[in-house]
């Protein structure tokens, strides 16, 4: 409860901002109107992936997944490692629930990582190539 000159405050709600957004169409660079929903948390995910984090002053320190130190080091340090940096920045996001179904497909210095978010507007299927 939140006090109000002293007294408390009992009937409040909480209410959380709609996902509507602008859309970005990344393979051409451009943004065409806006989105809601599932397209909008599709999108989400794909920035907050693609974001180094504290890289970007205009992001705050929570934003995006820290990649960078990741390079050189063995593989049985980084795949669980990946998983646990892009749980940790992607379900930041309030509208999704949780991380499922991690796979990692290693060729050379590249790592392949494909898993499924659970979302309140249902299940998104999500691909990040990463040079490690």
């Amino acid at each position: 409860m939140l006090p109000v000159n002293g007294f408390l405050l009992e009937d409040f709600k909480v209410a959380e901002q709609g996902s509507q957004t602008f859309y970005l169409d990344i393979n051409r660079n451009v943004v065409f109107g806006y989105t809601d929903g599932q397209e909008a948390i599709k999108q989400a995910i794909y920035l907050i992936i693609e974001t180094e984090r504290y890289q970007y002053i205009i992001f705050s320190r929570n934003y995006g997944v820290e990649l960078f130190d990741l390079y050189g080091q063995s593989m049985t340090y980084v795949l669980p490692e990946l998983q646990r940096r892009i749980s940790e920045a992607v379900l930041q996001d309030t509208r999704i629930k949780r991380l499922e179904d991690f796979d990692f497909k290693v060729t050379r210095n590249k790592v392949l990582v494909t898993f499924t978010a659970v979302t309140i507007h249902g299940v998104i299927p999500v691909k990040k190539a990463v040079t490690v």
